[in-house]
């Protein structure tokens, strides 16, 4: 990282210690703290329901901070992961050096630091997420020799009580400015709060959603993130979300990510875009269209995306949003700048006209191009299990990457316009449609297994307990019970309000 680097980054530490965090050592991280007299260090690591959990060390001595970042601290794992035994149930949580930033909110100085989980022989636990995660990474640069890349669109509503001041217009708060947006100083607070806890955020705005209900406001806002490896990728969206609750309760309001709000109203998505690199270049674009290789990631990525579902949409109100026409995905197929499809290719820069020295009185760019071209899974929604969401997705990456006849199928699912209009009746019977409910995600997932399994990277205890998990809901037919019902509407989506 050069001196320009370091002075535009605003993690603490990157400041403090002039380097990139991927260099962070046990000495930098003693030495931080030693010389900006941190007095508390907390453990972070998510468990199987999604939310950070914390464990709160108060620094007595030097000697002490060496021996919690050298050891790490023992757990339950029984509390943390419904899969693990209680009669055995230690695991070890080992802090990672990158990932420490100072938490925004104490009031004494204090380090937040991400951790891994290890088993009682000191191996990487299996079935923790964020090593399921590391496999399919690792598993798709063995087969490919590439790297794989992506970024999430996080999507969430703020909830307070209605006032009579700048009144939104329901349904169309698609970034709109203050005062009409009320909580924008709120959005670009926790962006702050998040680049500073070394999140990379691409650009935050006002979402579509925007409605009043019993005398409630409702606001719907996205953040999202810039293209890295999956692990950081899926931890800056944690952050995100703990960040994000935490100012809500500063603020005196309810933050939620849930999928779906109420009737007729846009739910809340949490899309991935992906893309691959060979020796740092983009090979989503060839000869300026849609390379092969993308075509290839996207059609495994369908092949396998109804049981993507069941890490990705995890409770019963997930399916309530995957509904027709309310830009969320229902039937299986792709196309560019779709959203109604489940992988959409969006705009990417593709064209040769050099926009900004149009826009700029002739103003040439210095050097060329960077492709910036993704394709987006728009399925998955803020109950995920976002680890596993990531690490099923590079699975159908690969998938597709070896499929025979790939590139045929590509063009039998391509849509190139509204598949609800009524030029794509017939294309629509092709197709098959995305689950209804979380059990049918359950049995599409053991059917689909062996892909996820392949390479060790989902452990089958892990498949089979989500399958168990999902079934539990006995939630067949839900939306059809539910249909008309406000009230029975309401208590379900209150009882998920804050899921994951």
């Amino acid at each position: 990282m050069n001196d320009a680097e370091v002075l535009m980054n605003p993690n603490d530490l990157v400041q403090y210690l002039k380097k990139s965090p991927e260099y962070f050592t046990k000495d930098d991280i003693l030495r931080f703290c030693e010389e900006n007299d941190v007095k508390m260090v907390n453990f972070r690591y998510v468990a199987s329901d999604g939310k950070l959990k914390t464990l709160n060390f108060a620094i007595s001595s030097k000697e002490y901070l060496d021996t919690i970042l050298s050891d790490g601290e023992r757990v339950d794992g029984s509390n943390l992961f419904s899969f693990i035994d209680a009669a055995s149930s230690d695991l070890y949580v080992v802090p990672r050096y990158s990932t420490a930033f100072m938490d925004p909110f104490s009031e004494v100085p204090t380090l937040n630091i991400l951790c891994s989980y290890y088993d009682s022989t000191g191996r990487p636990l299996n079935s923790s997420p964020e090593y399921i995660l590391r496999q399919a990474e690792t598993a798709f640069k063995k087969h490919t020799g590439m790297e794989f890349k992506c970024l999430g669109e996080l999507e969430y509503y703020v909830i307070c009580e209605e006032e009579a001041l700048y009144p939104a217009r329901d349904q169309k708060g698609y970034h709109e400015s203050g005062p009409f947006c009320k909580f924008e100083a709120m959005r670009t607070e926790a962006m702050l709060m998040l680049s500073r806890a070394g999140g990379q955020i691409k650009y935050g705005h006002s979402e579509v959603g925007s409605f009043t209900k019993d005398g409630y406001y409702y606001e719907q806002h996205e953040i999202e993130f810039l293209p890295t490896n999956p692990v950081f990728a899926v931890e800056q969206i944690i952050i995100a979300k703990w960040i994000l609750r935490m100012l809500g309760a500063q603020y005196g309001v309810e933050v939620s990510f849930a999928p779906k709000i109420t009737v007729g109203k846009a739910g809340s998505g949490l899309h991935f875009h992906m893309l691959a690199e060979k020796n740092g270049k983009n090979v989503m674009i060839k000869d300026g269209v849609l390379s092969d290789t993308a075509k290839r990631m996207i059609v495994g990525i369908l092949d396998i995306g109804d049981a993507v579902t069941a890490f990705g949409n995890t409770i019963p109100t997930s399916y309530l949003r995957l509904v027709p026409h309310q830009e969320a995905p229902t039937y299986i197929c792709w196309g560019d700048r779709n959203r109604s499809v489940v992988v959409r290719v969006p705009l990417g820069w593709t064209g040769s006209t050099d926009m900004a020295a149009e826009a700029n009185f002739g103003l040439k760019r210095k050097a060329d191009k960077i492709s910036k071209q993704t394709f987006e899974y728009r399925v998955a929604d803020g109950s995920a299990d976002i680890y596993e969401t990531v690490a099923c997705l590079i699975c159908g990456a690969i998938h597709g990457l070896g499929m025979n006849g790939a590139l045929t199928k590509a063009d039998e699912l391509y849509a190139s316009g509204n598949i609800f209009n009524e030029e794509y009746k017939s294309f629509l019977k092709t197709l098959r449609q995305l689950p209804t409910c979380c059990s049918e995600s359950a049995d599409i997932l053991i059917a689909k297994r062996k892909i996820f399994e392949r390479d060790e990277i989902f452990p089958a205890g892990v498949i089979e307990a989500q399958a168990a998990k999902l079934k539990a809901f006995n939630d067949q037919g839900l939306s059809d019970r539910i249909l008309g019902d406000a009230k029975a509407f309401s208590e379900l989506v209150e009882k998920y309000i804050h899921i994951a």
